[in-house]
């Protein structure tokens, strides 16, 4: 079906555009009727499928809220056409009403519900598909919805953590880069030609900082310029060379402070999302695989897959745990006591609950420790600079003779 390029209003009068298929224009102002649009101009585009997402976003949010209606409208015994059909109508967002409504078209069509997700990547990833999959074939989509409508909350509240550990560092190394290229640029030649006149012999701090104040003046493309074409460089290898994004993977494991931390919260999305898969039904090996694309780090993706193929070969998952190196003894004899009493899912459970537990313990600690650690760093950075400015000065105010 070709695809069209519309402009429409809503029942409010608010303006609405995107991109729909449909057989004609006919059909797709029915489409867009069944959406709670009215077609104002269209224009079709050259090639076909669906890309609802393109023009818009649909926030993590909205996904929290959608899995959420499921679930209830699931427990009440309502159809899930039916509760897809209600959705579409109450959603406030035209990109994901636009979804809804491809949805609804595709299960009337005959397909089932993780088929239609699977449609959209860009909304319903992986592992929601495979979920959502795994629900319909146990019979258990409301105990899918509620766990996905829990995983996608902590997710939020993770990223919401990781946020917060980033973003007062980065405004503080700002602020004080800004003062550094300030004092160099404008502070220190003043300085010095107040020192050249004088005739005196310079402490060693001092010539260091005025070197450095010279390099920035003469040679500032260069010093933009090489930070940016390392970081440029460095970015492109890393997408192109499989060999160079496997190792800045494990440079990013090895960093002195936050290396610990990056570690933790990867193997909690991978507890959580693991113990999610095995619950719903979707069998060890199965959400091992998965879970190498979740963990979005090659270094613990690999591990997991040496893991898969020693399970496939025999080999229990605790010994497969174990022999990655990555979990802390105390996992492995969680997994262990679930493997031999047959209560894996428990087991899981509670190491998705350990490493939850790990990271918001991990990012508090951090934030305490990282505002008195940046103040007393930079504050001294910043009293050596005024040091080699000032300790020349004060040289010749103690010569002189009142």
């Amino acid at each position: 079906m070709p695809t069209f390029q519309y402009k429409a209003v809503d029942r409010t009068g608010r303006p609405a555009r995107g991109g729909l298929e449909a057989i004609n224009e006919v059909d797709l102002e029915q489409r867009l009727r069944r959406m709670g649009l009215d077609l104002i101009t269209y224009r079709q585009l050259e090639g076909a499928g669906r890309k609802p997402a393109a023009g818009g976003r649909i926030t993590r949010q909205e996904l929290i809220n959608f899995c959420f209606d499921m679930e209830q409208m699931n427990r009440s015994g309502i159809p899930l056409i039916d509760g897809l059909r209600d959705l579409r109508d109450t959603i406030e967002n035209p990109r994901f009403r636009e979804v809804l409504t491809g949805m609804t078209e595709d299960m009337e069509g005959g397909k089932v519900m993780s088929q239609c997700m699977a449609t959209y990547p860009q909304i319903f990833d992986e592992v929601f598909v495979s979920l959502v999959r795994a629900g319909e074939q146990t019979g258990r989509m409301s105990e899918v919805f509620a766990s996905l409508t829990a995983s996608l909350k902590w997710e939020d509240e993770l990223s919401s953590q990781t946020k917060r550990l980033m973003i007062y560092p980065a405004m503080v190394l700002a602020v004080v880069l800004a003062v550094i290229v300030f004092l160099l640029i404008f502070l220190v030649p003043q300085v010095v030609s107040l020192l050249k006149t004088m005739g005196i012999d310079l402490p060693i701090q001092t010539k260091v900082l005025i070197f450095a104040s010279h390099v920035v003046i003469t040679y500032w493309p260069l010093v933009i310029g090489i930070p940016l074409a390392l970081a440029i460089g460095t970015v492109a290898m890393v997408r192109r060379n499989a060999a160079a994004a496997y190792m800045w993977d494990y440079m990013k494991l090895r960093l002195p402070f936050t290396g610990a931390i990056l570690k933790k919260i990867i193997l909690a999305r991978f507890a959580n999302f693991f113990s999610l898969m095995y619950q719903s039904g979707i069998t060890v090996l199965d959400a091992l695989k998965t879970s190498e694309d979740i963990v979005a780090n090659r270094v613990i993706a690999d591990g997991l897959m040496r893991a898969g193929q020693q399970i496939s070969a025999g080999e229990n998952m605790t010994e497969a745990f174990r022999n990655l190196g990555l979990f802390p003894p105390l996992v492995i004899r969680m997994l262990r006591v679930g493997e031999n009493t047959g209560a894996l899912d428990t087991a899981l459970n509670n190491v998705n609950y350990f490493y939850t537990r790990e990271v918001r313990e991990s990012v508090d600690k951090a934030l305490k420790l990282l505002e008195p650690t940046l103040t007393l760093g930079l504050g001294t950075l910043l009293a050596l600079i005024m040091w080699s400015v000032l300790s020349p000065v004060y040289d010749i105010l103690g010569k002189l003779k009142f």
